[in-house]
């Protein structure tokens, strides 16, 4: 890790305010000053910051369930982001493993793990991620073939992986797809003659959005949570 962001994740200090500490010598690894921000720290190397011991924070993955109108983004200058419903020193380094359009509800992963949130998003794993929709209208049994088939997409050539559906109600589908093109599962439905009334994300791969998590609350993920997307 560099020098500045383990400062940044160990410490109050933003990383703007780490890189000044730095360069202003306050920092010390394993005995000696260390000016480099970006030089990276060895692992289990002793850390000072003005002469008090640093210990570094573990990665951090959370469970929010996202409300409609809140944007899947760090920063918006328009509209509230999902990092705005957490405390400000929770949602430091945070990202988004897997994005909702903004009137999409339900689960939403977040977490300072690169390659964890990789393997939840890499179309190459195959992840499956299970939406709910209700519909303006019952699908037919030819537009359920063709989901579970793969159907083509409006300026998409490449026609989807074939999706799981389970028939709720007349109006109301699971859809579980394991890729995550653009707005694709409005779009897959459009393309069999249906429309999208509301959309909710119940699970990514085991990871079941918990039903006690009113809309904008979150909490951290149990360890085996974690362990299921492998």
């Amino acid at each position: 890790m560099r020098l500045d962001q383990f400062i940044a994740t160990s410490s109050p200090l933003s990383r703007k305010e780490a890189r000044r500490a730095i360069h202003a010598g306050k920092a010390e690894v394993n005995g000696d000053i260390w000016k480099d921000t970006g030089k990276h720290v060895p692992a289990g190397a002793r850390v000072l910051l003005e002469g008090e011991a640093l210990t570094p924070k573990g990665e951090r993955y959370l469970m929010l369930n996202k409300p409609s109108g809140v944007v899947s983004a760090t920063r918006d200058s328009e509209h509230p982001t999902a990092l705005d419903l957490l405390p400000g020193e929770l949602a430091r380094d945070l990202h988004i493993a897997g994005r909702l359009d903004a009137d999409t509800t339900g689960l939403l992963l977040l977490t300072t793990d690169g390659q964890w949130s990789h393997r939840v998003t890499s179309p190459k794993v195959n992840c499956p991620k299970t939406y709910r929709a209700s519909l303006s209208s019952a699908l037919s049994e030819s537009a359920i073939e063709a989901l579970r088939t793969g159907v083509t997409l409006r300026n998409d050539p490449v026609p989807t992986k074939p999706a799981q559906v389970n028939i709720l109600k007349p109006d109301l589908i699971e859809l579980t797809i394991t890729e995550g093109r653009y707005h694709q599962v409005k779009r897959m439905l459009a393309a069999v003659g249906s429309h999208v009334e509301t959309l909710h994300r119940h699970s990514i791969g085991d990871i079941i959005l918990d039903p006690a998590l009113e809309p904008g609350a979150y909490r951290e993920l149990t360890k085996q949570e974690i362990a299921s997307i492998g």
